[in-house]
């Protein structure tokens, strides 16, 4: 459904409240979650027309005409749709419209993505395909621009390449409301003028600069890096790092996503040393589709600040309210009171977050945890397709790391995953080395980087541990943050060559082969990073996924995500980019050997 804006609606919902015509929907006998005043409400009745509050009062009795639906409360909680501040659907390996279908009956009614995943893999044109199918969807989808693509330069080479033109081109886009995490904090805090410039942009545009401090150090990088712009953050692990932003005049964005549990140590900066909540907002980062449709979205992220302590009005004032003030939407979304977007819950458990029922823009969209609204599927075009460029089939060759000339062994540096969380090690382990080549033993396993947006041909090498992988087996994707490549991480040569090959022929996604055989695959035709199928199915593959993967030895939990970060070259400590291994602590490559 369309929303008009509030302004064409304007005497129409006037004449609600005062009782002059009828209301298209009238919500009874609730209690209404005030998160202007953090007060809960008794007694309340909400009237809705045109997709928008009219009237939130004792009676509305007045608002009530033939054609009216009325909907009695029974006493249960009335609470703003759930926003997400920072998300990226693509991490969902579903598209905008299919994403929207999984979280609304988790209460979700707004989301505020940044399309960089698609943005390093097809520039512009596949950043304004996500734009235009946000603006189509039935919940509100806004979308910030891109800022660091690739991100970092110089480190690793993307789909694609973002400047100030770039930036002052999206920014003028109908529904662009800020500039996307600003990933390239040295290059910030360094007055870089690729980033400055991309900064200056969206600035002039009076848009949100979006924040990503990946370090621990509250120094002057830190204090140089707010001094250019960012206006929020998400990659804070501590509470002092909570407390840190919210000094310097940012939001401290708390998330749970799938891979990344940061809110219990954060938000002791709110429980336990009294700052102001107004300037904490709850977020998810990156959830994949097996996480939305087993555990829950924005409401399990909310469920989870109230377990460590946090009011539950607060808890959704900071996933409500202090989400729509920041962006400067607190006009249109975030609260339950007259002119404000319809969308809203009718919650029978607070505390629980128990959600009976989803309202998006006064339509109902689910009910008991299930949608019941018709959400058609969004087609994308061939264009956006056949992304998975390989220059020649890959063989166990290709993934083989030869020692240096007589050596009986090597020391090698390891990156060390550490489990729910984005940050690596970067380790080091001795490693044997039988007929001239690495061996890799002792939970390391063999990690490669597949080039494919170029087709150059290009393997690079190098070792991981964590995932604890007992018997031959690997698994590839596409899905590497942030620029896309193919990353494949396993312990055999032949099922790697196998897992990279057989994404070159589905157009990309993810796959698992064990012992030479197929054991998962999720096919994600649209730029290597989102299926065409319902989240429902996509899910279920993953779940195949995941059960494959326990079955080879892997016990971390959410691996996949792990494994999609592998290449991220803007958080410490050690990556692997098409220019080798990465020390995020120095940004510079280094050797595999010690």
């Amino acid at each position: 459904m369309t929303l008009a804006p509030r302004h064409e609606t304007l005497t129409r919902l006037v004449d609600v409240a005062a009782g002059r015509a009828p209301a298209d929907l009238v919500i009874r006998g609730g209690r209404w979650v005030n998160v202007h005043s953090g007060e809960v409400i008794p007694d309340t009745d909400v009237a809705i027309v045109a997709g928008r509050f009219a009237y939130c009062g004792p009676d509305a009795s007045h608002c009530v005409g033939p054609e009216t639906e009325v909907v009695e409360a029974e006493g249960r909680f009335l609470v703003p749709g759930l926003i997400d501040a920072h998300m990226h659907v693509e991490s969902g390996m579903v598209t905008v419209t299919e994403f929207v279908r999984a979280v609304l009956p988790h209460g979700a009614t707004t989301l505020f993505i940044d399309p960089h995943e698609i943005a390093n893999v097809l520039g512009l044109a596949g950043v304004r395909l996500m734009h235009d199918e946000a603006m189509a969807a039935p919940a509100n989808v806004f979308v910030q621009a891109p800022s660091c693509v690739p991100s970092a330069p110089g480190l690793e080479t993307a789909g694609a390449e973002f400047g100030p033109e770039e930036i002052a081109e999206m920014v003028r886009w109908p529904n662009i409301v800020g500039l996307g995490e600003v990933m390239n904090f040295p290059g910030l805090a360094a007055n870089d003028p690729r980033m400055a410039g991309e900064v200056r942009a969206a600035m002039a545009a009076g848009k949100v600069i979006g924040g990503h401090y990946a370090a621990p150090d509250l120094g002057r990088a830190f204090h140089a890096y707010v001094a250019g712009g960012a206006e929020d953050d998400h990659e804070g692990t501590r509470a002092e790092d909570a407390a840190a932003r919210v000094r310097q005049g940012m939001r401290a964005m708390l998330r749970l996503g799938s891979a990344w549990h940061d809110v219990a140590q954060q938000v002791r900066a709110v429980t336990e040393m009294g700052l102001d909540s107004r300037h904490f907002v709850l977020c998810t980062d990156d959830s994949h589709s097996g996480t939305l449709v087993r555990e829950g979205h924005m409401d399990r992220v909310v469920r989870h600040a109230i377990e460590q302590g946090v009011r539950p009005v607060t808890a959704i004032q900071m996933a409500t309210i202090n989400a729509a003030w920041h962006f400067g939407m607190e006009r249109e979304i975030g609260s339950i009171t007259p002119g404000r977007r319809a969308d809203f819950l009718i919650v029978s458990d607070l505390a629980a977050l128990a959600i009976d029922r989803v309202y998006a823009r006064g339509r109902l969209m689910a009910e008991a945890g299930r949608l019941v609204a018709d959400i058609p599927p969004y087609e994308y075009p061939e264009s956006a397709k056949g992304t998975v460029r390989l220059a020649r089939p890959l063989g166990a060759a290709d993934f083989a790391v030869r020692a240096p000339a007589g050596a009986n062994s090597v020391r090698a540096r390891v990156i060390g995953v550490v489990e729910n969380q984005a940050p690596t090690k970067a380790l080091e382990a001795d490693l044997p080395v039988r007929d001239g080549l690495v061996e890799p033993e002792g939970g390391v396993a063999r990690i490669a980087l597949v080039e494919r947006h170029r087709a150059t041909g290009e393997v690079v090498n190098a070792f991981v541990s964590g995932f604890g992988y007992d018997v031959p087996c690997a698994l590839a994707s596409t899905v590497a943050h942030d620029s896309h490549q193919m990353i494949v991480v396993g312990t055999s040569s032949a099922d790697m060559a196998a897992a990279a090959n057989r994404l070159a022929e589905v157009g990309g996604g993810i796959a698992f082969f064990r012992e030479g055989e197929e054991k998962a695959l999720i096919e994600m035709p649209v730029a290597g990073l989102m299926s065409v199928e319902r989240a429902e199915i996509v899910a279920a593959k993953a779940d195949r996924l995941l059960e494959e993967m326990a079955a080879a030895g892997c016990r971390m939990n959410n691996a996949v995500m792990q494994h999609s970060l592998l290449g991220l070259v803007v958080i410490p400590e050690l990556r692997i980019s098409d220019k080798g291994l990465v020390d995020v602590r120095t940004f510079e490559t280094v050797d595999l050997f010690v």
